[in-house]
């Protein structure tokens, strides 16, 4: 068993040290423990806001053959495959991304046995019921299951625990130094698996590729996350891989608070309208594809806006058609009374509304399919769902990125092994969830995949460090 020392040794010893506290690292911990090993998980977030941002989620994408009781149909690896290359535009590590799609198949029977629930999908603007499974009561609950799965397996946590410091001598991790109970304290390992996320809460690091732009972005996730281990593996030696300024951001309400908004303040609204920046103008087809596979651009073409603000308009017809946030829209019975409230130039946003109804052409509306509801002579032009903004009340959403996790992070192997910046693997040391995301989302995103990737490199990752471990 892991050798817990007093506060006064000020020392700890296990096979396998897992730093994160989220899916990633509960899926690595449960896997190291299943194959023998002692395990410690060190979560730097207090016990309450455990999980990272798993606490926030309510999917995950796998391939699979069958339609089972809570999926409609089949979605087949291949077709998995050319989603992942259509939303990252090929920025990816083909090979990785393979790997992990094959291992995403027997991942979904593998993590129901580790306690986890499904339920069929929500209903709304997402259309995930065949590619997604939902977990039943959302990501906390899939979170306490495999906690308890975790500790009745015998694996050790403790919270408020940050690592501070760590020594790794030629591609070995030998030793960490963690924050416990406000000591220092050493914990020694045989094996490392690094699962503490990405470095989106950390707004100073943000702007290092953003600029001051990133002072408007909301955390759609958890506080904790700032990048410290992150950059500590990478200070470190650890070759590291992805672009500073990708990342999961979408559009969420602008009233959002700055950190944990979750999913509640998202918005899925974007197909059944248009969407203006602070001079009232249009800057991007709102109709371009399905909208799980593009809801993850829009945090990006709103921090490209002026004061990386924008506004989502739509009229009474479409108010039912998808799931609210938690703030409710700023309503008008005009579209000028609708610019004042939105303190939107009134002349401009009347033109622009009125220059797209006349640009509508007439179609069969229908969100579930490509419908041939469009303009034309508009730039950008609205390519499917395109319907007249006239039905009174007129209803509008502010706007602003919403970032959810960052894509630079560590370089891994099939195996989830750590790549050094000399080209050779690590020897001991393993990387699982959002810290190496960026081998297999280069940019884009797809709703679930987040998931897909902590769960599948987690289990290998925890494979991985337990044999390393025992040998």
């Amino acid at each position: 068993m892991m050798k817990d020392k007093t506060m006064a040794d000020a020392d700890m010893q296990t096979d396998v040290l897992v730093v994160g506290g989220g899916n990633a690292a509960l899926c690595a911990a449960i896997a190291a423990r299943r194959q023998g090993a002692d395990v410690l998980v060190l979560e730097g977030a207090p016990k309450f806001y455990r999980g990272g941002n798993t606490r926030h989620t309510r999917n995950m994408r796998c391939a699979h053959d069958t339609a089972t009781e809570t999926l409609t149909g089949p979605y087949r690896e291949e077709e998995f495959f050319d989603d992942l290359m259509r939303v990252t535009e090929g920025n990816t590590d083909v090979d990785l991304a393979r790997h992990m799609i094959a291992e995403s198949k027997p991942m979904l029977t593998w993590i129901q046995e580790q306690g986890v629930r499904f339920q069929p999908s929500l209903g709304g603007t997402l259309s995930l019921g065949r590619t997604n499974s939902f977990f039943l009561g959302g990501g906390r609950a899939m979170l306490n299951a495999l906690y308890a799965t975790a500790e009745n397996l015998g694996v050790q946590f403790r919270y408020d625990a940050p690592v501070t410091d760590m020594t790794i001598e030629d591609g070995r991790f030998e030793r960490a130094t963690a924050t416990l109970d406000g000591k220092a304290v050493t914990v020694k390992a045989r094996s490392l698996v690094a699962a503490a996320g990405g470095f989106e809460a950390n707004i100073d690091w943000l702007k290092e590729g953003w600029g001051e732009a990133a002072d408007n972005f909301l955390i759609r996730g958890t506080p904790y996350n700032r990048g410290a281990v992150l950059r500590m593996l990478l200070d470190k030696g650890v070759q590291s891989i992805g672009d500073p300024t990708q990342c999961h951001a979408v559009a969420i309400d602008a009233r959002a608070p700055k950190f944990d908004g979750g999913i509640i303040t998202r918005l899925d609204c974007v197909v059944f309208g248009i969407v203006v920046n602070k001079h009232a103008q249009r800057f991007y087809d709102e109709g371009e594809d399905f909208w799980p596979k593009r809801y993850a651009i829009w945090g990006r073409l709103v921090a490209a806006q002026p004061d990386q603000i924008a506004y989502i308009v739509f009229d009474a017809k479409s108010l039912n058609l998808f799931m609210p946030s938690l703030y409710p829209p700023v309503q008008a019975d005009t579209i000028e009374d609708l610019a004042r409230k939105l303190d939107l130039p009134v002349g401009a946003f009347a033109k622009t509304v009125s220059d797209f109804n006349a640009a509508v052409r007439p179609g069969t509306f229908d969100h579930t399919v490509f419908d041939d509801c469009r303009t034309e002579g508009l730039e950008p032009e609205k390519t499917h769902w395109a319907r007249r903004i006239e039905d009174a009340p007129f209803y509008a959403y502010p706007v602003r990125p919403g970032i959810t996790f960052t894509y630079l992070g560590t370089r891994v192997d099939k195996a989830a092994r750590m790549q050094m910046a000399d080209g050779k693997g690590a020897a001991n040391m393993f990387a699982a969830g959002e810290i190496m995301a960026g081998n297999v989302l280069g940019k884009g995103y797809a709703a679930g995949i987040g998931m897909t990737i902590g769960s599948v490199f987690g289990k290998i990752a925890g494979e991985g460090a337990a044999r390393h471990a025992r040998n």
